[in-house]
């Protein structure tokens, strides 16, 4: 019974998924061929984005991959983590409690309206959100190890049904215990969104307001329709279905033929490899999980030692973000445009060429000085190798190919490009390449996608609230104030930005840091008149270096499981790439023309400032 609930689950998902990706082809198919519009299409592909990643995020908690602080995982085993998973459970299940009754009252009020979504009841839409926050609450509460243990943890059900009976109790009182509570959850393990949605639903609440103010918020903004939400969860499923069969020995074999004879060519096609998988993934660490069994005896092979493998690999895992298409610049255009600040994803993506390739570059850099230090052998340069190699690799790099030229082409707007990307991804692994052998394939990456995107979306979903709360508490105000008082020259507030997100960076994932702290930081950015998308550029690069920072980057963490080897070995790997990624860092912050310099000289923007 239990197996065929979660098979149903998953199937539900990858329909979901699939519709939000087949709506907007239909589009376009219908448009350019016979310039007829589906009535509707817009609305719908916004609410399914809605699904989505709810769904997505209760799969995710099925599973226990909801992004959590970095803290959680140096936990000794036994009666402490026991005790850890209670707390967490607990608070958990209480957070998504009074999210579920939010969501009741809010379903309730959109049947009461009677509102219509391309000939759907909007409340059937909005019903994902107690259905999926309902589903979290009882998946937290099981993560216990005991039925003792899981029988406490469920009491936070019960406790937040009773606190959203008893308003009373937090309105009009001191606050700060309730907030102590949630970051105790977080440290020792409680997923982000429970630490985000507790605070924003803890604030609000002490001003007054019902939960329900929170999750109509949110359900504006996963559903609005200039935020373009979906095109995260389709540019993800391209990265996720380019990943799986042999894909990623085609690139490799054909970055060997090309750069095979400069002096550390196959540690440069490691990384240029491993930067094309992260640009669609956001630097979640699948790189180093997918990618860490296939690269890293091929670097051993060609006599690279094994500390510098591991060590350039940790590092390449997060590479790729300030790529065009990345999914982390996407989120931030998204993000601090909903904030008031207008950023156009094509600007972001142009912006992050050059930073891109200087970080890629630097990378590589180490990769020739670590082959010539070890005299170790170079691949011959063969004509025949390369252009066979970039032939059996044809249809990968046609990726990019394919999804710029339908929008040069005018047969797709900028939105429409992630389901083109899509669907190209998933004909080529399914029907040419044949390495998803089968359609449960197909569906069981589906579902692995979905589950990631679910963390991510049900992040943004509480943090909507969050940022309410802070405007109300006048938190842009107070930051712009104490830098003023504190802080009077450009550059050393650049230097204080840094330091601020690579700390940032080391304890949170890159999406979590963006929905929540970007917003922030926008006033204090034009206060210093820096320009938005360099600010974008500047918080992805600090963000993509949290993920190698000591102790408890993410990176170093994931490395560590997928090369069985102490997370300390592993920091000590990494420390030189980290040593030279922080310069290259400093010089995106201090030279914005390697942001703003191809944008400006075409004329596309000029900038702000």
């Amino acid at each position: 019974m239990k197996a065929l609930a979660v098979r149903a689950e998953n199937l539900l998902a990858a329909l979901a998924i699939s519709g939000l990706m087949l709506l907007p082809l239909a589009e376009i198919f219908l448009r350019n061929v016979f310039h007829i519009i589906i009535p509707g299409a817009a609305p719908i592909a916004q609410n399914l984005t809605l699904w989505v990643g709810l769904l997505g995020a209760a799969i995710a908690a099925r599973e226990g991959k909801l992004l959590t602080l970095a803290t959680g995982e140096f936990l000794p085993k036994g009666i402490v983590e026991n005790v850890a998973l209670i707390v967490t459970g607990f608070v958990g299940a209480a957070v998504s409690t009074l999210f579920m009754v939010g969501g009741i009252d809010f379903t309730r009020t959109a049947y009461d309206a009677g509102e219509m979504i391309a000939g759907i009841p909007m409340w059937v839409a909005v019903l994902a959100i107690p259905f999926a926050f309902g589903l979290i609450a009882i998946r937290l509460a099981w993560r216990a190890h005991s039925w003792i243990g899981r029988g406490l943890a469920a009491l936070g059900i019960a406790g937040g049904w009773w606190l959203s009976q008893h308003l009373d109790v937090i309105a009009g009182h001191a606050l700060w215990p309730w907030f102590t509570a949630l970051g105790v959850s977080a440290l020792l393990g409680a997923p982000i969104f429970a630490l985000l949605g507790g605070v924003a639903l803890v604030g609000l609440l002490g001003f007054g307001m019902l939960p329900d103010l929170a999750v109509g918020a949110a359900y504006e903004q996963l559903t609005s329709s200039s935020a373009g939400l979906a095109t995260i969860p389709l540019f993800t499923l391209a990265g996720f279905l380019m990943a799986e069969g042999k894909s990623p020995e085609r690139l490799l074999r054909m970055l060997r033929a090309w750069f095979g004879w400069i002096p550390g060519g196959t540690a440069i096609a490691a990384a240029a490899l491993c930067a094309f998988f992260t640009l669609f993934t956001g630097g979640s660490g699948v790189t180093i999980l997918a990618l860490g069994g296939l690269l890293l005896p091929a670097m051993l092979k060609e006599g690279y030692r094994e500390r510098f493998s591991i060590g350039l690999l940790t590092a390449s895992g997060s590479l790729g973000l300030l790529f065009p298409l990345s999914v982390p610049l996407i989120l931030f255009a998204i993000v601090v445009s909903a904030a008031g600040t207008p950023v156009e994803m094509g600007h972001m993506f142009i912006g992050g060429v050059l930073p891109g390739v200087l970080m890629l570059g630097l990378v590589g850099l180490l990769g020739s000085r670590e082959a010539i230090r070890q005299r170790l052998e170079r691949l011959p340069f063969r004509v025949s190798e390369m252009l066979a190699a970039t032939w059996e690799a044809k249809w990968e790099l046609l990726l990019p190919v394919v999804v710029l030229g339908a929008l040069i082409g005018n047969w797709a707007k900028t939105a429409e490009l992630a389901p083109v990307a899509a669907l190209y991804a998933l004909v080529v692994q399914r029907f040419i390449h044949r390495d998803l052998k089968s359609n449960g394939d197909v569906v069981r990456v589906m579902d692995d996608c979905v589950s990631l995107v679910g963390g991510v979306l049900l992040i943004l979903c509480v943090a909507i609230g969050l940022t309410r709360y802070f405007v109300l508490i006048e938190v842009p105000e107070q930051l712009i104030a104490w830098t003023s008082a504190h802080v009077s020259d450009r550059w050393v507030f650049l230097l204080c930005l840094n330091v601020f997100l690579l700390l940032v960076g080391t304890v949170m994932d890159i999406f979590s840091a963006i929905v929540v702290v970007a917003p922030l930081l926008l006033p204090l950015a034009a206060h210093f008149k820096i320009d938005p998308v360099h600010l974008g550029v500047i918080f992805v690069a600090n963000l993509e270096l949290g993920y190698l920072h000591p102790p408890l980057g993410l990176n170093l963490l994931l490395a560590s499981v997928r090369f069985k080897k102490p997370v300390l070995e592993v920091m000590w790997a990494t420390l030189p790439f980290l040593g030279i990624l922080a310069g290259g860092v400093l010089l995106i912050t201090y030279w914005d023309s390697l942001t703003l310099g191809i944008l400006r000289l075409t004329g596309m923007y000029a900038g702000l400032y």
